[in-house]
C-alpha cells in the first residue's frame, strides 16, 4: 500500500481528497498547515506528498526547502497544488524541488489520475 501525506488547510478539499485516496486504498495522514506537515515528515516515510502553496506554518515552498536541504529525510514525490497556476508560479515551484504541479480547482477523477500515474498505479485510475 502507498503511503501519501495531504498537507492543505481547507478542511473541506483536504477532506475530499482525503477520502478519494482513501477510496483507492491509499494510506493517508493529514496535515491542515505547514507545521503539522513539518512534524509528519520528521516522523513518517511517503511515497507521495502533496502540498498545498499557501498554509499557516509552513508554505508548501517552504516544506520543499526543508525536504531538500535534508532537514527532513523524506524522499518521496512531491506535488503541489496551488489556485496560482500562471505559468511563471509554476515554474517557480518546479525550480524549487517540486516533482509535479496541479492547479486547483481540479476534479478528484484528474487527481487519482495524476497520483496513479506518479506512484505507476494504472490499476488504480480511472478510466
Amino acid at each position: 500500500m502507498k503511503r501519501i501525506l495531504l498537507a492543505e488547510d481547507e478542511e473541506i478539499l483536504r477532506m475530499l481528497v482525503v477520502d478519494t485516496l482513501e477510496d483507492e486504498d491509499y494510506e493517508v495522514d493529514e496535515a491542515s498547515d505547514g507545521n503539522e506537515a513539518i512534524q509528519l515528515l520528521k516522523k513518517n516515510t511517503y511515497d507521495l506528498i502533496i502540498l498545498d502553496y499557501m498554509m499557516p506554518g509552513f508554505t508548501g515552498l517552504e516544506i520543499i526547502e526543508k525536504i531538500k536541504s535534508t532537514e527532513i529525510e523524506n524522499k518521496g514525490k512531491i506535488m503541489m497544488l496551488s489556485a496560482k497556476s500562471q505559468q511563471y508560479e509554476q515554474d517557480r515551484i518546479l525550480e524549487a524541488g517540486a516533482d509535479y504541479f496541479m492547479a486547483k480547482p481540479f476534479s478528484p477523477i484528474k487527481l487519482l489520475e495524476k497520483i496513479g500515474a506518479i506512484l505507476d498505479e494504472t490499476e488504480t485510475i480511472y478510466k
